[in-house]
C-alpha cells in the first residue's frame, strides 16, 4: 500500500503543487520584510542595548559609587573608583565599561538601588576600532543625557517586572 502511495504522490507531483499554493499563498499578502536602515521595527521595552548613566532631574548624577554593579558582573567589564565629596556623600570619578567584555546580561541594571546604569535602547554601536568600545563615564552620561526620554518611559514600562 505505502508503494502505491508513494507511486501517486509521484505521478501526480503531489509536493511540488503543495509547494506552489504555498508559494501563491504568500505571494498575494502583503510583504513582512522591512526596509531596514529607513524603518525600524517594534522594540521591547526589556531591550538590552547600549549603557547609559542616568541623572536625576535636577542635573546631578545617580550613581553613588555602591559598587554593586561592578560586584554582580559576570564578564568583570565594568569598573569603578570612588571618592567622598565635602558634603559626606560618595560619587565615582571613575565608572569604565568594556563594551568588548560586556555579555549584555541586564545584571548590572538589576543591581543599581537608584537605576543609574541601565541598558538603553541603542544597538546600533558598531566602531572601526576595539579602543571607541572602552566607554568612560563622559561617554555613559552622554548616551544617558541623549536617551533620558526612552529610558524613563523604558523603566516605567518595565516597572510592574522588578
Amino acid at each position: 500500500m505505502a508503494r502505491l502511495d508513494r507511486a501517486a504522490r509521484s505521478l501526480f507531483l503531489a509536493e511540488l503543487l503543495a509547494g506552489m499554493r504555498l508559494t501563491l499563498k504568500y505571494m498575494l499578502k502583503p510583504k513582512v520584510t522591512i526596509n531596514y536602515p529607513y524603518e525600524k521595527g517594534p522594540m521591547s521595552p526589556r531591550f538590552r542595548g547600549e549603557h547609559a548613566l542616568r541623572r536625576y532631574p535636577n542635573g546631578e548624577e545617580r550613581c553613588i559609587a555602591c559598587k554593586l554593579c561592578e560586584a554582580i558582573c559576570p564578564a568583570l567589564a565594568i569598573t569603578i573608583e570612588s571618592e567622598p565629596r565635602a558634603d559626606g556623600s560618595r560619587r565615582t570619578t571613575r565608572y569604565d565599561i568594556d563594551m568588548t567584555k560586556c555579555i549584555y546580561c541586564g545584571l548590572c541594571e538589576e543591581a543599581c538601588p537608584v537605576d543609574a546604569i541601565v541598558e538603553g535602547p541603542n544597538f546600533e554601536f558598531s566602531t572601526e576600532t576595539r579602543e571607541e568600545l572602552m566607554y568612560n563615564k563622559d561617554k555613559l552620561l552622554e548616551n544617558g543625557d541623549r536617551w533620558e526620554p526612552l529610558l524613563a518611559k523604558r523603566l516605567e514600562l518595565d516597572a510592574p517586572y522588578r
